[in-house]
């Protein structure tokens, strides 16, 4: 049997600059939204183009390096694992939330000419 493991491989832009959080010295969370567009045509021939939001998590010395390196816009490919939370809301009712911890970034260098 092969070894499967939680890899997500996305590149898109970041919608946001990073947020981030420290909780101590060593202890740091940075996030970042993605935006993925996907271009299709619909059941009339028309284009259309649908935007899909991804919730980037960065813990400690990558938070630091997302912060150093991404900024709004900034397109960005990443490696990470997807990790999903339930949680309780104001109403009572049971969510789930979706987020990437990232292991692997890479920024797009903007080449000016």
């Amino acid at each position: 049997m092969k070894n499967f493991r939680n890899s997500v491989y996305l590149t898109g832009l970041a919608g946001t600059d990073p947020i981030v959080v420290s909780f101590s010295d060593e202890k740091k969370l940075a996030r970042v939204s993605l935006a993925i567009n996907e271009f299709y045509k619909n059941s009339a021939g028309e284009a259309v183009c649908q935007t899909q939001w991804f919730n980037l998590v960065f813990w400690n010395k990558k938070a630091d390096l997302a912060l150093q390196l991404i900024k709004k816009g900034a397109e960005l490919s990443i490696e990470g694992s997807l990790n999903v939370q339930s949680y309780t809301d104001k109403k009572g009712e049971q969510r789930l939330t979706t987020e990437i911890f990232v292991n692997h970034l890479e920024v797009a260098e903007k080449i000016e000419g």
